[in-house]
């Protein structure tokens, strides 16, 4: 799949616009509070928006992925409405269910949750519910979403593009019953028909036919969701869910802070050495981002606890003269980090080979293709492999920093700023997908040095 950039009309970025990545000179010593989950957050209101009574989100993530999923329930006639919050993060909310309505299109950005989790809600609504996103958002994988609706009865037209744009005609209700589908391309398939199922007539029983599931993790923590809701999920066949129609239970969730956020972050004190500290890290938690307390340490930082807050130390850091090894390492679990930790072997002093993160050329990008471009127009070495990257560091220069319009990237060119003096990002813009506070956030992390 060819890279496509997103530039100005002139086919080239403009100097104006781009966004300086700083460069920090010394240890950092740094502790901030990251907003909430934005997997959690949208896995929330989805439930709450079918629960069998009103409930509350607590600190839930306020981006442009979450306001794409608020506004996509209103339209469905779910009541949604801010409470007093946090002042620095925004307000809490409460969901009231209401009757689902069609006649009504949605707009899903580039956000993967609203374009996967709605449209089995939409089927549960009565009339046509039209679903369209960003241009970038027509080239993301959709099939196995309009296939599972087709299976379950529910007439969807997508023009033969098995992608956006495309129409669920809801009649009211699902039957449901017994489904397949290959969800290879995103765990996202699974999480957006189990998190319907408990609304079906007969209920879903769910088999995966795909050689591989990635980002299992994501599809644990949806069961883990509708658990805490009283619903029951069979999942001892590996590759098949069986959820029988039950009701969903309203209650007041506090969201955790997300955690995959927090990456950029914390490679910072690998790379500028010192030490980061997220507060509120969850000591247990289905967020792939927890898997950093284990990756951290093998790129030679140190990872323990400070009250509620993970602190990572990258001692001396990458700034400072320290050599991080590279590391062959299968993603498929927490392909979200890759780019991140992508970023960061591309300091290292021996290749890396990353595997396991096939599926991320279906995300907001074809993030393998984005990934190797980049890195190599500053002097690196990527390879693209089938399910993954092979990554040879070399000396790297500044220069131009595409983001394709993906938060992941943006974020990662950042990480690489810290060390290379000169990199700038196109459109740091981007990250308001999930961490609309990122540059202020970035900011203040690499000014908080400790002194020489």
């Amino acid at each position: 799949m060819d890279v496509q950039r997103y530039s100005g009309p002139a086919g080239e970025v403009d100097p104006v616009t781009l966004w300086a990545a700083p460069v920090a000179d010394a240890p950092l010593d740094a502790t901030l509070r990251l907003p909430g989950s934005k997997s959690l957050t949208n896995r929330e209101l989805v439930l709450a928006s079918i629960a069998d009574g009103p409930g509350t989100l607590r600190a839930p993530l306020h981006s442009r992925d979450s306001a794409l999923m608020i506004a996509g329930l209103r339209n469905l006639g779910v009541s949604i409405e801010e409470l007093a919050g946090d002042d620095d993060y925004g307000p809490d909310l409460r969901v009231t269910p209401g009757p689902l309505r069609g006649e009504r299109s949605i707009d899903c950005g580039l956000a993967g949750t609203v374009m996967r989790f709605l449209p089995p809600i939409a089927a549960l609504a009565t009339g046509p519910v039209e679903f369209d996103g960003d241009e970038s958002a027509r080239r993301r994988p959709m099939a196995a979403t309009i296939d599972a609706l087709r299976g379950l009865g529910i007439e969807t037209d997508d023009g033969g593009r098995a992608g956006l744009p495309f129409t669920v005609h809801g009649v009211g209700a699902v039957r449901g019953g017994e489904l397949s589908i290959d969800a290879s391309a995103s765990s996202q398939f699974v999480s957006g028909l189990l998190l319907a199922a408990p609304r079906f007539e007969r209920g879903l029983v769910l088999h995966h036919t795909g050689e591989r599931l990635p980002s299992l993790p994501h599809i644990e923590m949806t069961i883990a969701c509708l658990a805490a809701r009283g619903v029951e999920v069979d999942s001892s066949t590996p590759g098949t869910w069986i959820i029988a129609p039950q009701p969903i239970r309203a209650r007041e969730v506090d969201i955790e802070p997300d955690l995959s956020n927090a990456a950029p972050f914390l490679i910072a004190a690998v790379v500028s050495g010192g030490t980061v500290a997220i507060e509120g890290w969850p000591r247990t938690t289905t967020q792939v981002g927890d898997l950093l307390r284990e990756l951290l340490p093998l790129y030679g930082a140190s990872v323990s606890w400070r009250g509620d807050a993970l602190v990572v130390d990258g001692g001396i850091g990458v700034r400072g003269g320290a050599e991080i090894p590279g590391i062959d390492l299968d993603l498929s679990a927490g392909g979200e980090l890759a780019p991140a930790i992508v970023a960061l072997a591309a300091l290292a002093h021996s290749p890396s080979r990353i595997i396991g993160i096939g599926h991320l050329r279906g995300h907001e990008t074809d993030r393998l293709a984005a990934l190797a471009a980049e890195i190599t127009a500053l002097g690196g070495a990527v390879t693209e492999l089938d399910d993954g990257l092979l990554i040879e560091p070399r000396p790297l220069h500044g220069g131009a920093w595409h983001s394709y319009e993906d938060h992941r990237m943006a974020t990662a060119g950042a990480i690489l700023g810290l060390a290379v003096p000169g990199v700038r990002i196109d459109d740091i813009g981007t990250t308001a997908k999930t961490l609309p506070q990122f540059a202020g956030l970035w900011a203040a992390t690499t000014k908080a040095i400790t002194a020489p």
